[in-house]
């Protein structure tokens, strides 16, 4: 297949940064790098309630739950897009958790934790309807439901997640999820 003139044949032919200095110059090694620039964070990424959970490529969650919303199992007045907003986050923060970008366990997780596999009862879905409801337009009502999931439960491999899921949605719908009235 033939190549361009301008693409080099061999490696040692490619440009190097070297050869637009003068003769005799050589580039200095790096400096360390300090956050001393305004707006930079000096302390690290701050934590704490309502604050969220940062890890790599979280918004891939909003994909992988808009290709399984066909078979969220939703009550009668509890709107898909709460529900789809609500498993997203849960399952952004449980990636974050192990440092990597959402899987679809991750997702296979949160719904299962909201009971949006249709594998709940009836109180915790009247529950859920109500700690739900306008979720996906109100930060703080989603990130109270969410800062309410512990993180151990989330760390868990999906075997021993999905078995501890009962007593979880239990303690769950105890906590209080926050939001304008």
């Amino acid at each position: 297949m033939p190549t361009d003139p301008y693409i080099p044949a061999r490696l040692e032919d490619e440009p190097r940064q070297e050869t637009n200095l003068a003769p005799g110059v050589k580039l200095p090694a790096a400096n360390a790098w300090r956050a001393d620039r305004p707006g930079d964070l000096e302390a690290g990424q701050p934590s704490g309630a309502l604050l969220g959970s940062p890890g790599p490529n979280v918004g891939y969650a909003l994909t992988l739950v808009e290709r399984i919303k066909d078979q969220l199992v939703t009550a009668p007045h509890e709107h898909l897009d709460d529900a789809m907003g609500v498993i997203a986050e849960i399952a952004m923060k449980r990636a974050a958790l192990f440092g990597r970008a959402p899987v679809m366990a991750d997702i296979d997780a949160a719904r299962a934790l909201l009971g949006y596999d249709g594998n709940v009862p009836a109180d915790f879905v009247e529950w859920r309807v109500g700690a739900v409801h306008d979720a996906d337009h109100d930060y703080i009502r989603r990130r109270s439901l969410v800062d309410a999931v512990p993180d151990d439960l989330l760390r868990l491999p999906f075997p021993a997640f999905a078995a501890r899921v009962p007593g979880a949605q239990e303690a769950l719908s105890v906590a209080t999820v926050t939001g304008p009235t």
